[in-house]
């Protein structure tokens, strides 16, 4: 039987983009660093392939029509697949599993990364891993400076990003230990009322979720102090200064000062919680990503629950509710 199957040169469809991106030829042949008369030949080569014009040539600068708009839409995915392919056909010529780039929220990082370095180290020939806010660590997904990313919200086009629900954490309020003397308080409203409300910095995430609970909440408090990092934060409230709404995850990062801190109720709400999700292009590290699910899965709920639980009594008993199911089956399996 012929085969009818009508392919796309990589090299035709990078010029496309070079030149849709650029609104030039000449311009998107210093990009690729060939000739003017190359892009041409690949444009055209391009368009015989696929039988349509891909441009209105009557405008200037040059743009695409329908069909390229089109092709357009689905060349990010297909060069960066292309690519994907090359990178880990190239990783698989030498000795070992391939190389992974994990990036992943700063108290992710801090409280399961270690555990998870450890339960993948002999699976990968190497693997780094570095924090910063979800923000940064999207666009280094996107810029294929990281395979994985580890965040808190979803910002990336789902056409070309696989997310994958992970768990949700708990929010928690803490007050020094020593407050009210050891009368324990009824509720974060009487803390709140005595001392000043510690607060993440607005530039992070969970400094707005946070503050959306507060409001929620309709605890009045002031902001005059806020931090980008837990730990400054929670020696405060160790030391008697102040109080504070964190999570589970940023407790167990900073759990030198547990004993010297005590968790109040939070009323239970629906934006009482903190997401976090694995991020992926389409179609690579899907089976990676899998198993970095089931790995986080289990720290969060075999070290670090029952870490915080033994630490702070008052603890929710559920301090992570799990999406992923169906991994610990199929890892079971």
């Amino acid at each position: 039987m012929r085969n009818t199957f009508v392919g796309v040169d990589l090299r035709a469809l990078q010029a496309f983009v070079a030149v849709c991106e650029t609104r030039s030829m000449t311009e998107a042949a210093r990009v690729l660093g060939v000739t003017q008369s190359a892009v041409s030949q690949l444009i055209a080569a391009l368009e015989r392939e696929q039988g349509v014009a891909l441009f209105d040539r009557e405008f200037r600068p040059v743009r695409p029509n329908a069909a390229g708009r089109i092709l357009l839409e689905q060349a990010g995915a297909l060069l960066g697949h292309a690519q994907a392919v090359s990178h880990n056909v190239r990783n698989a010529t030498s000795e070992g599993a391939p190389s992974l780039r994990i990036g992943c929220v700063d108290s992710f990082a801090a409280s399961v990364g270690p555990h998870l370095v450890q339960r993948l180290s002999d699976r990968m020939k190497t693997l780094s891993m570095w924090s910063g806010l979800t923000p940064t660590l999207s666009e280094q997904l996107a810029n294929r400076e990281l395979d994985l990313a580890i965040c808190t919200e979803a910002t990336l086009d789902p056409r070309r990003v696989e997310l994958r629900p992970l768990f949700s954490e708990t929010f928690v309020a803490v007050a020094p230990r020593t407050f009210g003397a050891g009368r324990k308080p009824r509720d974060f409203h009487d803390v709140v009322r005595d001392l000043p409300l510690l607060r993440y910095t607005g530039r992070s995430l969970i400094g707005q979720q946070v503050e959306r609970l507060v409001r929620h909440m309709n605890f009045h408090a002031p902001n005059r102090y806020e931090f980008d990092d837990t730990d400054p934060l929670l020696s405060l409230v160790a030391s008697g200064f102040g109080c504070a709404i964190t999570s589970p995850l940023c407790l167990w990062q900073s759990r030198a000062h547990l004993p010297d801190v005590t968790v109040v109720p939070l009323p239970a709400t629906r934006i009482g919680h903190r997401h976090f999700y694995i991020l992926t292009r389409r179609s690579e590290w899907s089976a990676m990503a899998d198993a970095v699910s089931r790995e986080s899965i289990a720290v969060a709920r075999d070290v670090i629950a029952p870490g915080l639980l033994a630490a702070l009594p008052g603890m929710p008993a559920e301090l992570f509710d799990v999406y992923a199911h169906d991994l610990d089956a199929r890892g079971a399996a």
